[in-house]
């Protein structure tokens, strides 16, 4: 067992401990922001797949957040009023039949957008990708039916069996254990064949397809994979907040869940937690002295990407290997 799946556990078991410890102290917002770092670290889990393992920068992500999110705000209204959606289909208030649906749909969104995009590399696929989260955006304004440019409320939390949704700790108990599966999903990918593969091909394309790998199929089913779990993120974002809109979709959606990811540490298992942690720490903490304070954010993103590349994770391992070797010394 080595030092990083023990910070990883003590990660994935500190928010826990938050949310759970909230709750018994009565303090219901401080679950909600609990509930909020697990659905965004979820999000941050999907992209560092593609990211910190498949070396892909993509830049529109956001797309993805927001199918989900949509999917879910629009099945809900249609269940709320009645009005069908589609063949007699009349929409649906319930999250197993929602996350498929929000999933699938991403997928099939991913599938063509990789298509084309994988076709490029570099700042060229971060431009692809970024383009077709813009087109997806502004097509999100301009669809006044749910809401255009101010978005869609759907005024009670979507239902799952056996839970009472409205009750924050429940919700916290759904989503973080939505996580907790994409984590040991994502851990399970990457130690695979399959994620073998995929990291040679971020390492060396070149050498890997010289070997027999084929680098577009591995990178496009990535690209999907990552899409999926990003948008069950949207699905449960749009349920905490019980309102979508096209600010989902939009590029500052995609930086802010990429800073998740460099925060935390690319290419750590939970470094998309403990970036998304952080993240919402200095929100809630710094907001309320100054609108300002993302300015602090950027000189710590800064800071990391000069000093320390691992991330916060890379950061709590170095220390406690420069403590364990002051202790061997002594």
């Amino acid at each position: 067992m080595n030092r990083e799946f023990i910070i990883n556990i003590m990660i994935f078991g500190l928010l826990i401990a938050v949310g759970i410890g909230a709750h018994l102290a009565g303090q219901g917002f401080t679950v909600t922001l609990a509930t909020k770092v697990a659905i965004l670290g979820l999000a941050g889990v999907g992209l560092n797949l593609a990211l910190g393992y498949g070396g892909l920068v993509s830049f529109g992500h956001a797309a993805f957040f927001g199918i989900g999110g949509y999917a879910a705000g629009v099945l809900a209204s249609h269940a709320a009023n009645g009005d069908p959606l589609m063949f007699g289909f009349g929409g649906s208030n319930q999250m197993l039949v929602i996350w498929p649906v929000a999933m699938l749909a991403a997928g099939f969104a991913a599938l063509m957008i990789g298509a084309l995009s994988l076709r490029t590399s570099g700042v060229y696929f971060i431009m692809v990708t970024l383009a077709f989260a813009q087109m997806i955006y502004y097509f999100a304004i301009s669809w006044p039916r749910y809401g255009g440019e101010d978005g869609l409320s759907f005024y009670v939390r979507n239902a799952f069996p056996g839970m009472n949704t409205l009750k924050p700790i429940e919700y916290f108990t759904i989503c973080a254990s939505l996580l907790g599966l994409a984590l040991v999903f994502s851990g399970l990918v990457t130690q695979s064949r399959f994620g073998l593969a995929l990291q040679s091909i971020r390492q060396n394309p070149q050498r890997a397809t010289a070997v027999g790998i084929r680098a577009t199929p591995v990178r496009l089913t990535t690209f999907v994979i990552s899409a999926m779990i990003t948008a069950l993120a949207g699905a449960l974002y749009a349920d905490l907040n019980r309102f979508v809109s096209p600010s989902m979709f939009s590029w500052h959606m995609s930086g802010e869940i990429m800073v998740f990811v460099i925060l935390g540490g690319v290419g750590r298992l939970c470094g998309p937690i403990a970036g998304a942690a952080m993240f919402i720490l200095l929100e809630h903490l710094l907001g309320k002295v100054s609108d300002h304070w993302q300015a602090l954010l950027g000189l710590m993103l800064l800071g990391i990407v000069l000093f320390a590349p691992g991330g916060l994770i890379g950061l709590i391992t170095k220390g406690l290997d420069a403590l364990r070797k002051e202790k061997a010394d002594v």
